[in-house]
């Protein structure tokens, strides 16, 4: 690299919050399949602890001798739901198996461990209904587990049944423990490869361990966007996609390096805008940089529509493998720029809601009124599912309904979880149209064969 590019490098790191923000280690469980349940998990426990038992000091030794901050270190697992079918398993034993990934994770030292995950876009079969029945305990009773349930896709259309099941689980889970439901989410058209908590998990055509990685760095997007002010949107297009461009080779550099210290394959850069809590990283702010007074006026949608597709056609430019999501996260508590503009009255749920056809991922760490009804929570759910069936995209719902609170209360989830202001809710009901259950067919467009 010429000195120049090393210079711009570190200026990223220490000025703008450029970081990885996660190496993710996928392992498939599927040779860990046993009809008997103390055994299944012994493998499981083991496969875990062996694959990744080198992860986090790999990390770190990245992190001191390239000088590039790793955040997170986790690791993704086939969908519990398919492994949990070999042994019949009730919910007693997913939540078994649950803290079987929950201790191995312990042991490897990482930070959180996917894959409590089912399939079920087109229907239950296997141990698929029972595992999401176990989510509100096994989420309460691990510290380190996240979970995922995949209810529709394109191809399929939406599994309304797994919605109405899904609207319940979310009320349990948030009775059950205060943090459970950001470790929960509900997907359409979930990816194989996403290395980003709490919807990883390692897909069934994926090999059986691989290095994926995601990139984050909405600090330096602004700070790229700060020097173009009053240019035309071609410039500004331009300037996002070669700021993408440079973030993602770094992403690619520090992937390629980890695949061959741990003798593991290297999988995806996923190149995603994930915002933090700390002043300066925020996507709300890249939006605003593009001349907006606040996230979430009119033009907001547009100015994300630019955004993602630059940050892909960079991130595409940069690597081969580029993977995941891939675009820009708006998680309301985990972005400084949307409380603001939530707390100002300028962003609200159909906002976002809209701004979902767009990005990655959906409605993501809203806190809401924890008297919210499930079938409300559910068709929350059926509309983000709606659009990512019809536009052939990822969406996903991670929504907190927030004990005792009410409009306006701020919610501490601590960390990169960060600060959610309880956001308002549509008072109509979706009881009747929850009711109904079965499936909302696949769009006429999915019939490609």
């Amino acid at each position: 690299m010429e000195v120049n590019h090393i210079l711009e490098t570190i200026r990223m790191v220490e000025e703008e919050h450029l970081d990885i923000r996660t190496i993710t280690m996928g392992i498939s469980l599927l040779d860990c399949m046993d009809s008997n349940i103390e055994a299944m998990c012994e493998k499981i426990y083991q496969k875990i602890t062996t694959k990744a038992k080198d992860l986090v000091s790999v990390g770190e030794g990245i992190e001191l001798e390239y000088g590039i901050p790793i955040i997170n270190k986790r690791i993704s697992v086939t969908p519990i739901a398919i492994v949990a079918s070999a042994a019949h398993a009730t919910q007693e034993e997913c939540i078994q198996i649950a803290k079987t990934l929950d201790r191995a994770a312990q042991t490897v030292g990482v930070n959180f461990i996917g894959g409590y995950s089912a399939l079920v876009e087109k229907g239950y079969q296997g141990a698929d209904e029972t595992l999401i029945r176990s989510i509100p305990q096994a989420l309460a009773q691990t510290d380190f587990v996240c979970s995922s349930v995949n209810i529709g896709s394109t191809k399929t259309g939406i599994n309304m049944d797994a919605v109405k099941l899904m609207g319940e689980m979310v009320k349990e889970t948030a009775e059950a423990s205060d943090m459970g439901c950001a470790k929960l989410v509900v997907f359409a058209n979930a990816v194989d490869d996403n290395p980003f908590m709490a919807g990883a998990f390692h897909g069934v055509g994926e090999a059986d361990c691989v290095i994926n990685v995601g990139v984050s760095g909405p600090g330096v997007v602004k700070r790229a966007l700060e020097k173009v002010r009053g240019e035309s949107f071609d410039v500004v297009a331009e300037t996002v996609k070669t700021t993408a461009f440079k973030i993602t080779r770094m992403g690619q550099l520090v992937g390629k390096v980890a695949s061959e210290r741990l003798n593991v394959p290297f999988g995806i850069v996923d190149l995603s805008l994930a915002p933090t809590p700390a002043v300066g990283d925020s996507v709300a702010f890249i939006l605003e940089e593009m001349g907006l007074e606040s996230v979430g006026t009119h033009g907001t949608t547009a100015a994300l529509a630019l955004l993602n597709d630059a940050v892909k056609k960079g991130g595409v430019m940069a690597c081969n493998h580029v993977g995941g999501l891939s675009g820009a996260f708006i998680p309301v508590s985990e972005d400084a720029g949307m409380i603001q503009a939530v707390q100002n009255g300028f962003l609200n749920l159909e906002k976002l809601e809209a701004m979902t056809a767009i990005c990655s991922v959906g409605l993501d760490m809203i806190a809401i009124p924890g008297e919210t009804t499930a079938e409300t929570i559910a068709a929350m759910i059926a509309d983000e599912a709606a659009i990512g069936v019809i536009n052939h995209k990822t969406t996903a719902v991670r929504i907190i309904p927030a004990k005792d609170s009410k409009v306006g209360d701020m919610i501490e989830f601590g960390g990169l979880l960060g600060t959610a202001p309880v956001m308002k809710v549509n008072a109509a009901k979706s009881f009747d149209f929850i009711q109904r259950g079965g499936r909302i067919p696949a769009p006429i467009h999915s019939f490609k064969n």
